[in-house]
Parts: structure tokens; C-alpha cells; sequence
């Protein structure tokens, strides 16, 4: 069986010694930034080529219904390296200037250093506001530490990424000329944080061999194989920039797509009255709602799945490494994303205060060959606050009693069915981005609706996603539905209260 040798102990943690694999498992944890849950052609996206994650597929649990804790980078990314929710840690805002106290304490690569692992990170981390290439860190659990917030070239600490181009032997300012623009004039259209850079054989931007994912592969292989004491586990996080926006793909990954051929965003017309409805009553979002092409689709959907085969290739490559020096068996990796995209779904472009499929749900893939299930498809709802409870208990820690999250593990030992798991997910916002009305929203979803509550505004959004997955027809208003409006709220706000951080631990009676 999967879960053979795994045994816990009775507070639920794995033990350790004879009752323990022969050595604790390394980790590798591939974090993409705003990749979206309907971007793997192995599950079903016959426009994509994703050849290695199809393969990787083949030796893990993929889970298809796992939802982010907040649609946002500082806010989600805090909340899956704490396994709590954001709002507890108090670390929701992207921009901020230190590292919330309660995320600290909580990091699961803190805890994993603390306990002999060998921590490693390249790419971002973007717990704190990371800005002209520098953040804030905490006490992080990183010794390998190979920093890159995004691959600019305009900003005051250019870092590890700048200078390894220029160790290739190329110019990193030519290189990187499409986020400076004294440089290359930004590209037509209003979208936010630069839209599509369309490449041309004669005008690229980075070309694969010095893109920021090439470059996170390499310095990965790097850490992986440095000397340790014999035995030691260690664990690396790899953070690529893409396919976060500027939509800016190489033109070797571009020319593979024709966007002609590629399938429209979700969008009808009465979308622009809808989610204008909501902007207009206060709610923040990056864009306001138009039809897609006006943010440049169908070419923009076309980078951003090249974008994501360059991230598939490099990840391949890791694979292969692994295999190479014999590493497989012992690692457990886990392919994930922080949050997703709208990609032009209901006019909507880049991410906000909203609760969409295609921005809460995101792509997670567990493998642990020999230990885990393979080739397994989850539908079963989860969390990304389960990720920590899982690594815990497979290093034999016990997780704090408060934890939101819950462990993955009999899912992927084989010892529960596949599909059962959580009965609703949880997501939020609050404060997340800088702008006017500093929203605050949170979502509740089950199997069969979706319940979304913008708080301080006189607006929300019901969906019923067995019959409406796409979430078109929101039923906020309808009479025929006030009562399971009304039990959702319920159920909502007693989520929030059952949540609340309580602060230190009772020491006494009284």
C-alpha cells in the first residue's frame, strides 16, 4: 500500500525512527504566480501543451478543485506557508512594509529548519511589499536565499536574477528592456501592469535560456546538490515570476500558438452591467469590466499559455535532474500556484476583489513515488492551507491545534476516497491592494454553491455551480433563492467567527 511505514502518532503527527521511511523526505514546492486550475492539458485543455506536468500527473495526486485563501499574492502566499487563513496572520496586504509577527511564527520552512531541514528558496517570496527588487524577510527558515521579485531591470536592486544574465555573458538591461519604459515604450491599451508584449523574431523579450524560470531551475539544481551531512532532507521553493503579467512570453514559446485557434474567455455582454454593478458600488479590482478584446484577447490568452509551456519545460528539467542522481523516491514534490488569473472572463482582466473560478482555483499536484497514490484525480474540495498540516505530518510535527488547515495525507497515502476531503472552501480579502474603497470580501463556496459577501457594500454575488459553473446568472437578488442566501450567510459568518485569532494561548483558569 501507498501509506506503508507512515504510522502516527496518537495527537496524529507521523513518527519518527523505526516507525518512519528510512529518512524523512526532501521537498520540492514549485510555486507558479497567477496561474489559473484550467491550464494543463492533461486535465482536459486540449489548447495547451504542457507535456511534463501531463507526465508528472502520471506519478501524483492531482487535485482539481483546490482554491486559494485570497485572490491575491502577499495575502494567499501568507496563508499556504502558515496554513492559516490571511486575515489571522494578519499579513493580507500586498505592499507591506514588514512581515506580520504571526506569519513568522508560523512559516513551515521556520518550523522545518528549526527541525534539520535544509531550507532553499529562489524567486520570490513576496511576504512583505517587494518593490525596487527588495523585501522585508522574516525569520525565514532560508539558508539558500536567491532572490528575484520580478525580472526587471528599472529597479534600484537588480539581485541575483540581473547579475547571473550577465554572468551568461549577455546585457541584463537588454535583456529586461521591456519593463523599462525609458527603454521600450509601454505597448497600446490600459491594462495595468503593462499588458502583452508581443514578441517578433527581431524584437524578443527574455529568450528562453536567460528567462527568470530558466534561471529558478538552475539555481534549484544548485542547492540540490550541495554537499550535506549524510541524510539530512532539505527543502526548496521555487518561486518563477510567470505567468504573473506583463503577458510578455519568448517568441520560441509564443510562435507555438495561434490565438485564432484558442477558445474565447467566459463572456457574455450582460457581464460589463454586472461586474461594473459591483466596481461601482466601491468594490476594487485592477480593470473594470469590457468585452475581451479590448485587453487585447484572443493574442493576450496566446502568450499567457506560452508563458506557462516555458514554466512546464523548466520543471521537466528539475524532474529529469531528480531522476538523474537518484533523488526521486526521496523527494516529495508539489506543484502549485498562488492564486489565478480572470483572463478575460466577465470582461475582467489581472485579479481583485473578486471570487471567480479562474481566480480562486488554481493547479496542485502532489507526488511522492512509492509513498503517495499515482495518477490519481481528486475532485475533492481543498484548501491551500492544507499543504502545511500535510508537510508537518510527514516530518513528524504536530500541528497546532488552531491550524486552519487540514493534512492531505490520507488522500494521498489511498487511505480516504479521493473525492471527500472538506465540505466547503473558504477565500478572502481584505485591505489586499492599494486602492480608494480597501475592500474587504469573503467567499464561502460547497459542492453546489458559491456564496460571495463584499462587506460595507450593498452588493454580493450567489451562484448555483451545478448548473451554472460558469458563473453567469448571479442570484444575489432573486427572491426564489433568499433562503439559501440566507443559510449561506450563516454559514459564512459563523466561519468568519470560528476564525478569529484569539491571540496568546490560556496559561490559566483565570
Amino acid at each position: 500500500m501507498a501509506g506503508d511505514g507512515l504510522k502516527t502518532r496518537p495527537d496524529g503527527s507521523l513518527s519518527q525512527g523505526e516507525n518512519m521511511a528510512e529518512r524523512r523526505p526532501n521537498i520540492i514546492w514549485y510555486c507558479t504566480d497567477q496561474q489559473r486550475f484550467d491550464t494543463i492539458h492533461g486535465l482536459g485543455n486540449q489548447h495547451i501543451n504542457t507535456p511534463n506536468l501531463d507526465r508528472f500527473m502520471e506519478s501524483a495526486v492531482t487535485f482539481t478543485h483546490a482554491h486559494c485563501q485570497a485572490p491575491i499574492c502577499t495575502a494567499s502566499r501568507s496563508s499556504f506557508l502558515t496554513g492559516m487563513y490571511p486575515s489571522h496572520v494578519r499579513n493580507t496586504r500586498n505592499g507591506n512594509g514588514t512581515v506580520s509577527p504571526d506569519v513568522e511564527e508560523r512559516l513551515i520552512t521556520r518550523k522545518l529548519a528549526d527541525d534539520g531541514y535544509d531550507c532553499g528558496l529562489v524567486g520570490k517570496l513576496h511576504l512583505a511589499g517587494g518593490i525596487n527588487g527588495q523585501e522585508s524577510r522574516a525569520k525565514d527558515g532560508y539558508r539558500f536565499f536567491h532572490y528575484s521579485h520580478a525580472p526587471r531591470s528599472d529597479w534600484k536592486r537588480r539581485g541575483d536574477y540581473y547579475e547571473w544574465i550577465e554572468e551568461q555573458g549577455a546585457n541584463a538591461d537588454d535583456v529586461l528592456e521591456q519593463f523599462d519604459e525609458r527603454r521600450r515604450p509601454r505597448p497600446a491599451g490600459d491594462m495595468p501592469q503593462g499588458g502583452l508584449w508581443e514578441p517578433t523574431p527581431e524584437q524578443d523579450n527574455a529568450p528562453p535560456e536567460l528567462h527568470q524560470t530558466t534561471w529558478c531551475t538552475t539555481r534549484a539544481i544548485e542547492f540540490i546538490d550541495e554537499d550535506r551531512d549524510e541524510g539530512q532532507p532539505w527543502l526548496i521553493s521555487l518561486n518563477p515570476f510567470d505567468p504573473h503579467p506583463p503577458h510578455d512570453a519568448p517568441w520560441e514559446f509564443y510562435r507555438r500558438y495561434d490565438p485564432d485557434t484558442l477558445p474565447a474567455p467566459l463572456f457574455r455582454e450582460s457581464d460589463v452591467e454586472t461586474q461594473n454593478q459591483i466596481s461601482d458600488a466601491g468594490v476594487d479590482f485592477q480593470t473594470s469590466s469590457h468585452p475581451p478584446e479590448h485587453w487585447g484577447f484572443p493574442k493576450v490568452k496566446a502568450s499567457y499559455y506560452a508563458m506557462i509551456e516555458l514554466i512546464d519545460e523548466q520543471f521537466g528539467r528539475l524532474l529529469d535532474h531528480l531522476d538523474s542522481i537518484g533523488e526521486r523516491e526521496n523527494t516529495i514534490v508539489i506543484f502549485m500556484s498562488d492564486h489565478g488569473e480572470t483572463l478575460g472572463d466577465h470582461g475582467l482582466a489581472l485579479k481583485g476583489c473578486r471570487f471567480s473560478e479562474g481566480l480562486v482555483r488554481v493547479p496542485l499536484m502532489i507526488s511522492w513515488p512509492g509513498r503517495f497514490e499515482q495518477g490519481v484525480i481528486s475532485d475533492a474540495l481543498v484548501e491551500l492551507t492544507d499543504i502545511v498540516p500535510t508537510f508537518m505530518e510527514v516530518a513528524g510535527l504536530a500541528a497546532p491545534q488552531d491550524m486552519h488547515g487540514k493534512s492531505l495525507l490520507p488522500i494521498l497515502t489511498g487511505e480516504s476516497p479521493a473525492g471527500e476531503h472538506r465540505d466547503f472552501v473558504w477565500s478572502e480579502f481584505a485591505d489586499c491592494i492599494m486602492l480608494p474603497d480597501r475592500s474587504r470580501a469573503t467567499m464561502y463556496r460547497n459542492r453546489r454553491w458559491k456564496l460571495v459577501v463584499y462587506h460595507g457594500n450593498d452588493v454580493g454575488e450567489l451562484y448555483d455551480m451545478e448548473n451554472d459553473p460558469d458563473e453567469f446568472e448571479n442570484l444575489w437578488d432573486s427572491s426564489d433563492h433568499a433562503g439559501t442566501k440566507a443559510e449561506l450567510v450563516l454559514k459564512s459568518f459563523n466561519r468568519t467567527v470560528m476564525t478569529q485569532n484569539l491571540g496568546p494561548d490560556r496559561a490559566m483558569r483565570y
